[in-house]
């Protein structure tokens, strides 16, 4: 018999190993990602008095894999537009408290005397608090439903999107120093226009066509099917991601991030959950197998120092950012203080560090420690957040905290407070600028690369200039007509062309940059055309661009091709109004007021199943109204007081953070007990002759009281050894009849009992 591989053994002894360890840590209402760093802890082979993983190479290819999973499924939970929609108040408070973070991390790394490089990783993970965490935390102490939740949870994916970005950002600057050229201003921001320039395209491209392709295959696509699908575009995105210079985790994150605008984004973050769940514990677990507990003996100080300087810096700075974004000072700190560890990103950002080989061995085992002491920690400080604030009302004067509170009322807020209508049009202008040059960059380099080598080999050399220049002018032509003309035309334009004559001559400035633009995109393309001078291709390319302006075919090209795009966006939001998944539009509004909504899931087995909205009086046991109930496919607006509740309904609630509080704690407490005893309560089918002694002779199917007195129910009358038939109720049992009955172990042994 042939030897099991090593990768076997290794992943039968991890998969056993964070088995028993995330059982407890379950059973201790810890986060399992603790249990999993704690497996990978006792199958390292820092500890040498357990079975340790043979083959460790093997297994951190797989917690590669873990990552890229990990931020596939992040990205399926990002959303461009709900992003756009958040405002400045989250970008403001994410910003805050990153910088404040860095900081931090770059002056303990000083203290200590690390090494520049370590200092910026230090800085990276310590900027970033853990989603899963501070999630995991809000549930378990019934905080979900409430209004500073939903801040802290859009401040946290602020934080995730700048992480992959601080990632690609660390890693050019990584190489830049190890390379030793001097050029690591150059080396950085060549890596940030990098970053832009993909992401739009990326984003641009994949929005276009994935829902295209996801739309024509729909008929043909099962749920294996489109877990396959997902999965291969996420490795594709990924394989294609590091061709160009980036990191495989970033290109999974941005694909999922494709996939969220999609309307089977639900669906494939529901199928692609196990997965996730199986390598990113195998990433967790080789996270644990980094921990040496004689380097966390060692570095106790640097330890300490760290840990007190996220619970206090992430308190303080959290604090202050979420003031800054517009909250009063209590909600700041309730904020500011669920946000003191750091977590999964923590990980991923040192797992980068030790690739690029810059990172020193003993950073890792002391971020890992610090991780799980902040994670027990943290439910402490988001209790602890109400409690030091009465604190600080009581001790600073009434003044001071009125000033601080006067703080939320200077910050931005997400409505337009500007009478005038430049900051828009140029916004959009921009916007729109920025869009369309990056697809004319990347059509006219894929053209004059690709597309000039394949008709180099069908047509002679200054035939395959000239038919690659018109190609490439032809397949740029929407692009370019649109940079020059989109919001000629718009509401903001014409309001300032009429407003005031002064307006006339910067609104035509904007249009003849945008023209001197495009034709900088044509001349290259031109210049695939030998013998043309200098001024004759530029006076072509602005003739051509002028052609583009004016031809109505090009223009209905242009148009098309943007309500596609505008289309695929948007389907996700359309499916859910169908659906009646979006959520309400008054939704806006109570969250300026002590009210907002909140969705409450009704458990299985729960009490309240089967009972209507009139029985169960929410609104004067909780003082909370019902705004619909979500059912499957299915809304319920408005619900009435005959609504009966059924199982794994979705309840939209309208109260304030304590009457939410209570009825959702009410809700998970009010459920029927489990039963204590099995045994008797399998469902058997038994045959029964009737004979003339039988109690059953001589009575009807109503009389003999089967279903009411024994709970059992008859199947049918046997006439031959192969057919059943039905009994009418009225008919009476006679000796020699065969009856099929059906009920509980303990029925019908109770039943038999009855028989002589």
């Amino acid at each position: 018999m042939s030897e099991i591989p090593s990768l076997i053994a290794d992943l039968a002894l991890i998969l056993a190993t964070a088995g028993v360890s995330t059982l407890i840590f379950k059973k201790l209402k810890q986060p399992l990602v603790l249990g999993y760093i704690m497996a990978g802890f006792i199958v390292s082979p820092n500890l040498t008095f357990t079975m340790s993983v043979i083959d460790n190479e093997n297994i951190h290819t797989w917690a590669d894999i873990g990552v890229m999973f990990l931020l596939f499924a992040l990205g399926l939970d990002f959303s461009i537009k709900k992003i756009l929609k958040m405002g400045m108040a989250p970008i403001i408070a994410a910003l805050t408290i990153i910088f404040c973070m860095m900081s931090i991390g770059v002056m303990v790394a000083e203290l200590f005397g690390w090494s520049h490089l370590n200092g910026l990783f230090l800085a990276g993970m310590l900027a970033m608090s853990s989603t899963t965490i501070i999630y995991k935390a809000f549930d378990d102490l019934g905080l979900r439903q409430q209004q500073f939740s939903s801040l802290v949870m859009s401040v946290l994916i602020l934080e995730d999107i700048l992480a992959i970005v601080l990632m690609v950002v660390l890693t050019t600057v990584a190489k830049s120093e190890s390379a030793s050229t001097g050029g690591e201003d150059t080396g950085l921001l060549s890596a940030l226009l990098s970053i832009v320039f993909f992401l739009v395209l990326w984003f641009v491209v994949g929005l276009f066509l994935v829902p295209i392709f996801l739309r024509k295959v729909r008929r043909l696509i099962n749920e294996e099917v489109l877990l396959i699908v997902s999965l291969a575009l996420c490795c594709a995105m990924a394989v294609f991601a590091s061709k160009v210079g980036f990191s495989s985790a970033f290109g999974s994150f941005v694909m999922g991030s494709i996939l969220a605008e999609t309307i089977e984004a639900k669906k494939i973050e529901k199928l692609i959950e196990p997965v996730k769940n199986l390598f990113g514990a195998i990433f967790f677990v080789s996270v644990g197998m980094l921990v040496d507990i004689k380097v966390v003996i060692d570095q106790w100080p640097a330890i300490v120092v760290i840990t007190l300087a996220i619970i206090f810096g992430q308190s303080i700075f959290g604090t202050f950012g979420f003031l800054l974004s517009g909250q009063p000072l209590k909600t700041a700190m309730r904020c500011g203080f669920s946000m003191s560890q750091i977590g999964e990103f923590a990980f991923i950002i040192a797992s980068l560090g030790m690739s690029l080989g810059i990172l020193s061995d003993f950073i890792y085992p002391v971020i890992v420690t610090v991780s799980v002491i902040t994670t027990f920690t943290t439910p402490y400080m988001i209790r602890g957040a109400v409690p030091v604030y009465g604190i600080v009302e009581r001790s600073l004067p009434k003044v001071w905290i009125r000033r601080i509170n006067k703080i939320s009322e200077m910050a931005p807020t997400n409505q337009d407070q500007s009478q005038s209508y430049w900051r828009p049009l140029l916004i959009q202008m921009a916007v729109n600028t920025l869009i369309y040059s990056v697809l004319s960059s990347a059509t006219i380099l894929i053209m004059l690369t690709v597309g000039k080598d394949i008709l180099d080999g069908l047509l002679p050399s200054e035939w395959a200039g000239i038919a690659c220049a018109v190609l490439t002018i032809m397949f740029v032509s929407p692009f370019l007509r649109a940079m020059v003309m989109k919001k000629n035309r718009s509401e903001e334009f014409r309001a300032l062309w009429v407003g005031s004559r002064h307006n006339r001559a910067p609104l035509i400035f904007t249009i003849i940059l945008r023209v001197i633009l495009a034709v900088m995109f044509i001349v290259p393309v031109l210049s695939q055309i030998t013998n043309l001078s200098n001024t004759i291709m530029l006076c072509l390319a602005i003739f051509i661009i002028v052609g583009m302006v004016y031809s109505r075919g090009i223009k209905n090209q242009s148009i098309r091709l943007e309500r596609l795009f505008l289309m695929n966006m948007n389907s996700k939001e359309l499916a859910e109004r169908v659906t009646g998944k979006k959520r309400p539009l008054f939704e806006g509004r109570l969250l300026d007021r002590d009210l907002h909504i909140a969705t409450v899931d009704v458990p299985q087995d729960s009490i309240w199943t089967g009972k209507t909205l009139k029985e169960l009086r929410l609104a004067q046991r909780f003082g909370v109204h019902v705004s619909s109930i979500m059912r499957g496919r299915q809304k319920i607006n408005i619900p009435s007081g005959d609504d009966i509740i059924f199982p794994y309904d979705q309840l939209n609630v309208i109260g304030s953070d304590d009457q939410l509080k209570a009825l959702n704690s009410t809700l998970q407490e009010e459920l029927y007990p489990e039963p204590t005893e099995f045994v008797g309560h399998d469902m058997q089918l038994r045959r029964f002759s009737i004979t003339e002694d039988s109690f059953l002779a001589g009575k009807s199917l109503v009389t003999s009281q089967l279903r009411d007195k024994y709970n059992c129910m008859l199947v049918g009358m046997e006439e031959n050894e192969e057919s059943l038939t039905s009994v009418s109720p009225l008919y009476l049992f006679q000796p020699g009849d065969i009856l099929w009955i059906v009920g509980e172990d303990q029925d019908i042994r109770r039943l038999s009992s009855q028989e002589p």
